[in-house]
């Protein structure tokens, strides 16, 4: 099973951010499946690849206790595919996303941590 991790801290409304993951999200052909306000679960849109490769995404967005901090985003992307190429279908799809994240111009990026 492949697994790629990304911290990111933005500094934006708390109010703008979950819209804003939301568009970069499906810009990145996702669709969201499950939505709590915290917590974020999209899957890719099937037709691409094979069921196997298909990428879950979860973000977990860490509120701050006051309205000047910066909000810190984990995201998880997975899926089935045995990740035996360093340049596998769910490392593609992570790239798209980090820079999709890094690239937004809606907010300002603070730190990113990807591994």
């Amino acid at each position: 099973m492949a697994r790629y991790t990304g911290l990111f801290v933005v500094a934006v409304p708390i109010d703008r951010l979950r819209q804003l993951v939301i568009d970069i999200l499906e810009s990145c052909h996702c669709g969201i499946i499950y939505d709590t306000g915290d917590y974020l679960m999209a899957r890719e849109t099937p037709g691409q690849v094979t069921f196997s490769k298909l990428v879950t995404v979860e973000v977990i967005i860490d509120r701050p206790v006051d309205d000047n901090e910066a909000i810190k985003m984990n995201f998880l992307l997975k899926n089935e595919e045995l990740p035996l190429h360093a340049d596998n279908h769910c490392r593609q799809m992570f790239n798209l996303i980090q820079y999709a994240i890094e690239h937004n111009r809606q907010w300002h990026l603070v730190e990113s941590t990807v591994s």
